[in-house]
Protein backbone atom coordinates (compact mmCIF):
# COMPACT_ATOMS: atom_id res chain seq x y z
CA UNK A 1 0.00 0.00 0.00
CA UNK A 2 1.26 3.44 -0.98
CA UNK A 3 -0.38 6.16 1.08
CA UNK A 4 -0.03 9.88 0.31
CA UNK A 5 3.56 9.48 -0.88
CA UNK A 6 5.39 12.63 -1.94
CA UNK A 7 8.97 12.85 -3.16
CA UNK A 8 10.73 16.20 -3.51
CA UNK A 9 14.16 17.01 -4.89
CA UNK A 10 16.00 20.29 -4.58
CA UNK A 11 18.29 21.50 -7.34
CA UNK A 12 19.78 24.73 -6.11
CA UNK A 13 16.79 26.82 -5.04
CA UNK A 14 14.40 24.93 -7.29
CA UNK A 15 12.05 22.38 -5.73
CA UNK A 16 10.98 19.48 -7.93
CA UNK A 17 8.10 17.22 -6.94
CA UNK A 18 8.69 13.80 -8.46
CA UNK A 19 5.71 12.30 -6.63
CA UNK A 20 2.63 14.20 -5.46
CA UNK A 21 0.52 12.46 -2.82
CA UNK A 22 0.41 9.08 -4.57
CA UNK A 23 -2.08 6.50 -3.28
CA UNK A 24 -1.96 2.95 -4.61
CA UNK A 25 -3.07 -0.46 -3.37
CA UNK A 26 -1.63 -3.60 -4.92
CA UNK A 27 -2.98 -7.03 -4.00
CA UNK A 28 -0.53 -9.83 -3.28
CA UNK A 29 0.09 -11.84 -6.43
CA UNK A 30 -1.03 -9.05 -8.77
CA UNK A 31 0.66 -8.04 -12.02
CA UNK A 32 0.61 -4.25 -12.29
CA UNK A 33 1.97 -2.12 -15.15
CA UNK A 34 2.89 1.49 -14.37
CA UNK A 35 2.86 3.80 -17.38
CA UNK A 36 3.57 7.45 -18.06
CA UNK A 37 5.72 9.87 -19.99
CA UNK A 38 9.32 10.51 -19.07
CA UNK A 39 9.38 12.46 -15.81
CA UNK A 40 5.91 11.32 -14.75
CA UNK A 41 7.27 9.70 -11.59
CA UNK A 42 6.79 6.05 -12.48
CA UNK A 43 10.39 4.95 -11.83
CA UNK A 44 10.58 7.08 -8.68
CA UNK A 45 7.48 5.30 -7.38
CA UNK A 46 8.95 1.89 -8.19
CA UNK A 47 12.22 2.76 -6.46
CA UNK A 48 10.35 3.99 -3.37
CA UNK A 49 8.40 0.72 -3.14
CA UNK A 50 11.66 -1.19 -3.52
CA UNK A 51 13.36 0.76 -0.74
CA UNK A 52 15.88 2.32 -3.14
CA UNK A 53 14.56 5.83 -2.58
CA UNK A 54 13.08 7.56 0.48
CA UNK A 55 9.80 9.44 0.12
CA UNK A 56 9.73 12.96 1.53
CA UNK A 57 6.33 12.27 3.06
CA UNK A 58 3.83 9.42 3.24
CA UNK A 59 3.85 5.72 4.03
CA UNK A 60 4.61 2.56 2.07
CA UNK A 61 3.48 -0.74 3.57
CA UNK A 62 4.56 -4.05 2.01
CA UNK A 63 3.29 -7.31 3.44
CA UNK A 64 2.23 -5.61 6.65
CA UNK A 65 5.60 -3.89 7.21
CA UNK A 66 5.93 -0.12 6.91
CA UNK A 67 9.15 0.15 4.95
CA UNK A 68 9.18 3.94 5.17
CA UNK A 69 9.76 3.53 8.93
CA UNK A 70 12.80 1.24 8.55
CA UNK A 71 16.37 2.33 9.23
CA UNK A 72 19.08 1.74 6.63
CA UNK A 73 20.08 -1.66 8.00
CA UNK A 74 16.50 -2.93 8.02
CA UNK A 75 15.89 -1.47 4.54
CA UNK A 76 18.93 -3.31 3.23
CA UNK A 77 17.57 -6.56 4.67
CA UNK A 78 14.18 -5.83 3.07
CA UNK A 79 15.74 -5.32 -0.36
CA UNK A 80 17.94 -8.39 0.00
CA UNK A 81 15.29 -10.82 1.22
CA UNK A 82 11.94 -9.68 -0.11
CA UNK A 83 12.47 -7.74 -3.34
CA UNK A 84 13.90 -8.66 -6.73
CA UNK A 85 14.93 -5.91 -9.16
CA UNK A 86 15.15 -6.04 -12.96
CA UNK A 87 16.29 -2.97 -14.90
CA UNK A 88 16.53 -1.87 -18.53
CA UNK A 89 20.29 -2.29 -18.44
CA UNK A 90 21.09 -5.86 -17.57
CA UNK A 91 23.86 -4.87 -15.11
CA UNK A 92 25.62 -8.20 -15.44
CA UNK A 93 29.28 -8.59 -14.50
CA UNK A 94 31.13 -9.19 -17.77
CA UNK A 95 33.81 -11.47 -16.31
CA UNK A 96 31.28 -13.72 -14.57
CA UNK A 97 29.40 -16.65 -16.06
CA UNK A 98 25.61 -16.63 -16.00
CA UNK A 99 25.71 -18.91 -12.97
CA UNK A 100 28.13 -16.63 -11.12
CA UNK A 101 26.06 -13.55 -11.93
CA UNK A 102 22.90 -15.14 -10.56
CA UNK A 103 24.63 -16.46 -7.44
CA UNK A 104 26.33 -13.14 -6.68
CA UNK A 105 23.57 -11.58 -4.50
CA UNK A 106 23.60 -14.64 -2.26
CA UNK A 107 27.12 -13.80 -1.13
CA UNK A 108 25.76 -10.73 0.68
CA UNK A 109 23.03 -12.87 2.23
CA UNK A 110 25.69 -15.10 3.78
CA UNK A 111 24.62 -18.20 1.84
CA UNK A 112 27.27 -20.98 1.71
CA UNK A 113 28.96 -21.65 -1.64
CA UNK A 114 27.28 -25.00 -2.39
CA UNK A 115 23.84 -23.62 -1.61
CA UNK A 116 24.54 -20.51 -3.71
CA UNK A 117 25.35 -22.69 -6.69
CA UNK A 118 22.26 -24.86 -6.25
CA UNK A 119 19.97 -21.85 -5.91
CA UNK A 120 21.49 -20.17 -8.98
CA UNK A 121 21.10 -23.37 -11.02
CA UNK A 122 17.42 -23.59 -10.07
CA UNK A 123 16.84 -19.92 -10.94
CA UNK A 124 18.46 -20.32 -14.36
CA UNK A 125 16.43 -23.46 -15.03
CA UNK A 126 13.29 -21.49 -14.12
CA UNK A 127 14.00 -18.90 -16.83
CA UNK A 128 14.92 -21.48 -19.47
CA UNK A 129 18.69 -21.05 -19.35
CA UNK A 130 19.77 -24.26 -17.67
CA UNK A 131 22.04 -25.06 -20.61
CA UNK A 132 23.71 -21.63 -20.65
CA UNK A 133 25.03 -21.53 -17.09
CA UNK A 134 28.71 -21.32 -18.03
CA UNK A 135 28.30 -18.64 -20.71
CA UNK A 136 29.45 -15.09 -20.05
CA UNK A 137 27.25 -12.09 -20.95
CA UNK A 138 29.15 -11.45 -24.21
CA UNK A 139 28.21 -14.98 -25.31
CA UNK A 140 24.48 -14.42 -24.72
CA UNK A 141 21.84 -12.59 -26.73
CA UNK A 142 20.10 -9.53 -25.27
CA UNK A 143 17.06 -11.61 -24.38
CA UNK A 144 19.22 -14.24 -22.69
CA UNK A 145 21.07 -11.57 -20.72
CA UNK A 146 17.76 -10.17 -19.47
CA UNK A 147 16.68 -13.69 -18.49
CA UNK A 148 19.90 -13.99 -16.47
CA UNK A 149 19.01 -10.67 -14.82
CA UNK A 150 15.53 -12.03 -14.01
CA UNK A 151 17.04 -15.21 -12.58
CA UNK A 152 19.33 -13.07 -10.42
CA UNK A 153 16.29 -11.14 -9.18
CA UNK A 154 14.54 -14.40 -8.29
CA UNK A 155 17.45 -16.21 -6.63
CA UNK A 156 16.55 -14.91 -3.14
CA UNK A 157 12.96 -16.13 -3.64
CA UNK A 158 11.44 -12.63 -3.18
CA UNK A 159 7.76 -11.88 -2.67
CA UNK A 160 7.94 -8.81 -4.90
CA UNK A 161 9.52 -8.41 -8.34
CA UNK A 162 10.08 -4.83 -9.57
CA UNK A 163 10.90 -4.42 -13.27
CA UNK A 164 11.86 -0.97 -14.56
CA UNK A 165 11.62 -0.88 -18.38
CA UNK A 166 13.01 -4.44 -18.60
CA UNK A 167 12.35 -4.65 -22.35
CA UNK A 168 13.74 -1.22 -23.23
CA UNK A 169 16.87 -2.65 -24.88
CA UNK A 170 15.15 -5.59 -26.59
CA UNK A 171 13.45 -6.12 -29.93
CA UNK A 172 9.69 -6.61 -30.08
CA UNK A 173 9.72 -10.42 -30.22
CA UNK A 174 12.21 -10.75 -27.37
CA UNK A 175 10.17 -8.21 -25.37
CA UNK A 176 7.13 -10.47 -25.68
CA UNK A 177 9.19 -13.42 -24.47
CA UNK A 178 10.32 -11.49 -21.39
CA UNK A 179 6.72 -10.44 -20.71
CA UNK A 180 5.64 -14.08 -20.91
CA UNK A 181 8.30 -14.91 -18.35
CA UNK A 182 7.10 -12.13 -16.03
CA UNK A 183 3.52 -13.41 -16.31
CA UNK A 184 4.67 -16.89 -15.38
CA UNK A 185 6.52 -15.50 -12.38
CA UNK A 186 3.34 -13.74 -11.28
CA UNK A 187 1.26 -16.88 -11.81
CA UNK A 188 3.70 -18.72 -9.55
CA UNK A 189 2.58 -16.46 -6.70
CA UNK A 190 4.79 -13.38 -6.77
CA UNK A 191 3.64 -9.78 -7.03
CA UNK A 192 5.07 -8.10 -10.15
CA UNK A 193 5.26 -4.34 -10.73
CA UNK A 194 6.36 -3.36 -14.21
CA UNK A 195 7.30 0.13 -15.43
CA UNK A 196 6.91 0.39 -19.19
CA UNK A 197 6.07 2.91 -21.92
CA UNK A 198 4.81 0.19 -24.27
CA UNK A 199 1.00 -0.04 -24.42
CA UNK A 200 1.13 -3.49 -25.97
CA UNK A 201 3.20 -4.87 -23.11
CA UNK A 202 1.22 -3.07 -20.42
CA UNK A 203 -1.95 -4.60 -21.82
CA UNK A 204 -0.71 -8.02 -20.72
CA UNK A 205 -0.71 -7.01 -17.05
CA UNK A 206 -3.82 -7.46 -14.94
CA UNK A 207 -3.91 -3.82 -13.84
CA UNK A 208 -2.58 -0.62 -15.43
CA UNK A 209 -1.68 2.52 -13.48
CA UNK A 210 -1.14 5.68 -15.54
CA UNK A 211 0.93 8.49 -14.06
CA UNK A 212 1.19 12.14 -15.01
CA UNK A 213 3.22 14.90 -13.32
CA UNK A 214 4.02 12.77 -10.28
CA UNK A 215 0.45 11.65 -9.59
CA UNK A 216 -1.79 8.77 -10.63
CA UNK A 217 -4.01 10.02 -13.44
CA UNK A 218 -5.97 6.82 -14.11
CA UNK A 219 -6.23 3.13 -13.29
CA UNK A 220 -7.74 0.32 -15.32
Amino acid sequence: MVEDVTKEYHIGRQRIQALRGVRLEVAAGAFVAIMGASGSGKSTLLHAIGGLDHPTRGRIVVGGDEITALDEQALSAYRRRRVGFVFQKFNLIAAFTALENVAFPLIFAGVPLRQRRQSAERALEAVGLGSRQQHRPSELSGGEQQRVAVARALVNDPDLLLADEPTGNLDSQTSLEVMKLLREICEAGRTVLLVTHDERLAGQAGHIVRMRDGAIAAES
